[in-house]
């Protein structure tokens, strides 16, 4: 599996639709079709059904933005090192948007695009885990007790062009707004596809290591104070970094790691 998976270049094939609801799920159809490849990229200049984390939608502007789907064999990677591929994913996609829009460019955990306080993109990554019919979604890189890692599906959205968005967003922001530039989403979509199997290939070649260390160099809020919220709890910590396996490393009167979904951060509206 792992020869397979070097074999190919991601983001070859290269899919462009017109409209689709979601690349995501596209992408998990051609996987229960037996229609996927390693590598293939689905990029859609509209999605109508986008999906974030936490069940929220990603709402894009047609032909504005960024919106694609890697498919990938995940190759020598184990079901419970699935944060090693977050974070590989995580870093490609920094490195892609911060040769445009410069070293302010942060990870906020577990793999959203910040630049300053403003978020710039997301990425979602969903599972075949076992048989083609076992779809789980996880960021993290938990342990799962079932079988092997057969497909993973990653989305990635990012803001290029667009100015104007829904007040019920986090603090959005666009690459066109901070560089007062127009750009042409699918050029920068391919450009992206070889971002990503750099880093994809830096996990085959063994750098895990590596990989999270540059994760928490750029991770947004590090050696700052942040307000989480569990369940009906809030509170404020300092945020130290991130684990290998994906939890949140941070201190306040002690010590603590929290699992991603296990606590929300408090995002306050930038003026």
């Amino acid at each position: 599996m792992a020869q397979q998976a070097a074999s190919n270049s991601i983001g070859s094939p290269f899919i462009e639709l017109q409209t689709i609801d979601s690349t995501n799920k596209y992408a998990m159809e051609l996987i229960h079709a037996g229609m996927a490849q390693h590598g293939m990229a689905v990029f859609s200049h509209s999605q109508t059904a986008g999906k974030g984390q936490r069940n929220k939608k990603w709402i894009t502007e047609i032909r504005a933005n960024i919106a694609i789907s890697f498919i990938i064999r995940p190759g020598i990677l184990q079901v419970y090192e699935q944060f090693y591929l977050s974070a590989a994913i995580a870093m490609a996609v920094h490195d892609f948007f911060s040769s445009y829009a410069g070293d302010e460019t942060k990870v906020k955990w577990p793999n959203d695009l910040y630049w300053r306080d403003r978020k710039a993109g997301g990425i979602l990554i969903e599972s075949v885990i076992g048989s083609p019919g076992s779809v789980n979604e996880n960021t993290t890189g938990s342990q799962s007790p079932v079988n092997s890692w057969q497909w993973a599906v990653i989305g990635v959205g990012i803001n290029i062009n667009q100015t104007k968005f829904s007040n019920d967003l986090p603090n959005p922001v666009s690459l066109k707004q901070i560089t007062g530039k127009n750009f042409e989403p699918i050029q920068l979509a391919k450009e992206l596809c070889d971002f990503i199997d750099r880093k994809f290939h830096l996990l085959l070649d063994g750098k895990k290591k590596e990989i999270i260390q540059h994760y928490n160099q750029v991770l947004y809020k590090l050696n700052e104070q942040v307000k989480l919220k569990q369940e009906n709890r809030v509170f404020d910590v300092i945020i130290k970094g991130v684990s290998s396996s994906g939890k949140l490393l941070t201190t306040h009167a002690f010590d603590e790691e929290f699992d991603f979904g296990s606590v929300e951060w408090i995002v306050e509206k930038v003026k």
